[in-house]
């Protein structure tokens, strides 16, 4: 296992060269008016949805971007989906199956403990970005949860930091980028990864390298622990998002198009550090990101499919103004 981590890292510097070169070309190669320009598959979507709801709620609308536009950001989407499909390959027939194992063998408590001690682990890179972004009082909080989780919760198997008014909460590298001022770029399905953008790319390519479990783990020859960290943390993740993402698909006009939209709010509600959106979270696959994910308003299942409800009022008006 000792020759493993030259080989790691020469694949983990060759993926951020090519993130790094896909952001740039993709930009020169394209004007950056263009990356908002609809696609037909969407554009139709959303009308479609539109149109269908004008009698109904009006807090109920078609999945699309937070801002009310038909902004998708999304100028290679023929590529997108075929490695969109690749993953949905990957999920249904590798992932499914191991998580549906993992679900009938360990009992919820268990599960829960696991998710706690894997985001406790994470908790260095978090207390980093808070730091990184001015966030002051997060970063405190942040200190005090693992202090307390990682003592007297026995290594943060024991969430006891929520149970104290200290709830949990998510920072990686591409939000630190975000509020520095560095753009998303376009739209991009990564393979195994999922959604993302190049500066989530980027950061999370990042993040791996500073992690210091993951450096630990390297540098006494355990690099073992970080892909069993790695297919835990997927397991974890999709088997509590499991359930909803099987709901989207079986309800939604168009899945890919919905999972587009339903990412790019939630990075955006990350980002801002605002409340929580009632949409159903999409997982992070075999990343950094341990943080247990917070399962929102379920879809939609009644006579109006690929809708699902969001509060916000002024998002509801606009749509309504522009039937």
């Amino acid at each position: 296992m000792a020759n493993i981590y030259p080989i790691t890292s020469f694949f983990r510097a060759l993926l951020l060269a090519l993130a790094v070169t896909a952001f740039s070309s993709t930009s020169w190669a394209l004007d950056v008016t263009d990356l908002d320009v609809d696609t037909p598959v969407a554009k139709q979507s959303v009308e479609s949805a539109a149109l269908e709801s004008a009698n109904e709620e009006p807090k109920l609308i078609a999945a699309k971007d937070k801002s009310g536009s038909d902004d998708v950001n999304d100028p290679i989407e023929s590529f997108n989906r075929g490695i969109f499909a690749f993953n949905e390959f990957f999920l249904e027939y590798i992932l499914k199956p191991i998580t549906k194992g993992y679900k009938a063998i360990l009992p919820d408590p268990l599960e829960q403990a696991i998710g706690n001690a894997l985001h406790n682990v994470r908790t260095p890179i978090i207390l980093l970005h808070d730091l990184l972004q001015g966030e002051w009082e997060r970063a405190s909080i942040t200190s005090r949860r693992f202090l307390m989780n990682t003592t007297l919760g026995l290594g943060g198997l024991i969430d006891l930091a929520d149970h104290a008014g200290m709830p949990a909460h998510k920072e990686d590298f591409g939000q630190t980028l975000a509020v520095w001022g560095i753009p998303e770029g376009p739209y991009l399905v990564i393979p195994l990864l999922g959604p993302s953008n190049p500066r989530d790319l980027i950061g999370r390519i990042a993040d791996g390298y500073i992690d210091p479990v993951s450096m630990l783990a390297n540098n006494t020859g355990h690099e073992e622990g970080n892909y069993v960290r790695m297919g835990l943390t997927a397991v974890n993740e999709y088997r509590s998002v499991m359930g909803e993402l099987e709901e989207i698909k079986k309800t939604s006009i168009d899945y890919y198009a919905s999972i587009r939209s339903l990412y790019r709010q939630k990075r955006e509600a990350e980002i801002r550090n605002g409340k929580k959106q009632k949409l159903p979270p999409i997982p992070d696959f075999l990343s950094y990101d341990y943080e247990e994910p917070q399962v929102g308003q379920p879809v939609n299942a009644g006579p109006n499919p690929g809708l699902i409800y969001i509060e916000n009022q002024e998002i509801s008006n606009r749509v309504e103004t522009a039937q």
